[in-house]
């Protein structure tokens, strides 16, 4: 009887300590996952310190492969390419049949290349075109995948890979996932073949696809001021917008028309403006860093003679991403 009790209570405590892992390890998945999410909510909001603060306990041996993904999407914006390929290749390597993970160590590789030698650049390009490659064979429907690998194919030689006639296939799958984005790869594909009528139809067809174009209006005005043509540019922006009035939800057209202004040295004034509209919106997202705007915008009000509020847009900037280099580089 006393060995049948014994039985009994060692079975009980294994039981209860069982219990005990299970719910310990159920606990901490939780609080991963939570983390995680914060961690992406963060770096959509442009906070690089507290997204990597969140990462970086995550992101470590036997991690998982979402805490490398969103880190390395991190120093993606913080334009950190090598420790970002470090970090997005683990994530291909724990998991390598996720496309995004594919899709973004392609982006980052991507940034490496334009950046190396002409020797490592031929050696980049050639695995990026690969990783592209991969991610659109693991989703055929990452419409964000199709539409960087159709760039690639159409921008790059054919020597590593490239070729229009392999864009134009992309653009035909892109027809049945996200029309908008295949009339917009034809365009690039136009403007390859210096058939800039085409090229022009083919944006100005996305703008009726759409009941708010603000971002298919800012994808014309670029192509404008890759034409030189200033006055369709700043007309194009514009129209984005009155766009982006009619639909908050699209205030990132605004940081992107404030960087064509910007680039081209146009209407300093208003690209402050649309930067501070972003910054002020709801809307924000890692394809327009909050610290970037708060940089551009440091050096647009210097330009315009306020250096106290161009100080105030560093310290923003810095508050952010306390290492980001182009923010540390301005006079403060």
């Amino acid at each position: 009887m006393k060995v049948l009790a014994g039985k009994m209570l060692a079975g009980l405590i294994r039981a209860v300590f069982m219990l005990a892992f299970t719910t310990a390890t159920s606990a901490f998945a939780l609080g991963a996952s939570s983390q995680l999410a914060q961690a992406n909510a963060a770096l959509q909001a442009g906070e690089a310190d507290k997204a990597l603060t969140l990462l970086n306990p995550l992101a470590q041996p036997g991690g998982k492969p979402e805490a490398y993904n969103l880190r390395c999407r991190v120093e993606f914006t913080l334009q950190q390419w090598e420790r970002a390929a470090n970090d997005c290749d683990q994530a291909v390597k724990l998991d390598g049949q996720n496309s995004d993970d594919h899709m973004w160590l392609a982006r980052v590789l991507g940034e490496k290349a334009r950046r190396a030698s002409f020797f490592s650049a031929y050696k980049l390009a050639k695995r990026l075109r690969s990783e592209f490659e991969e991610a659109t064979r693991l989703n055929p429907r990452n419409a964000d995948a199709l539409a960087d690998l159709g760039e690639y194919y159409c921008e790059a030689p054919g020597v590593v890979g490239g070729g229009i006639d392999k864009a134009e296939g992309v653009a035909s799958q892109l027809d049945k996932i996200d029309p908008i984005r295949a009339h917009q790869l034809r365009g690039r594909i136009a403007e390859q073949r210096k058939d800039y009528g085409t090229a022009e139809r083919e944006y100005k067809q996305t703008l009726t696809a759409t009941s708010h174009p603000a971002f298919e209006w800012m994808t014309l005005a670029n192509f404008y001021s890759r034409r030189g043509r200033w006055t369709d540019m700043e007309s194009a922006i514009h129209s984005g917008e009155s766009a982006v009035e009619r639909d908050k939800r699209t205030s990132l057209a605004l940081y992107i028309g404030a960087s064509l202004l910007r680039s081209t040295n146009r209407d300093p004034a208003r690209a402050a403006k649309m930067l501070e509209e972003y910054l002020a919106s709801s809307a924000k997202s890692e394809d327009a860093p909050a610290f970037v705007a708060h940089t551009w915008l440091a050096q647009l009000k210097a330009q315009l003679g306020d250096p106290a509020a161009a100080s105030r847009e560093r310290t923003a900037a810095l508050t952010l991403a306390h290492d980001y280099k182009p923010a540390l580089e301005l006079n403060p």
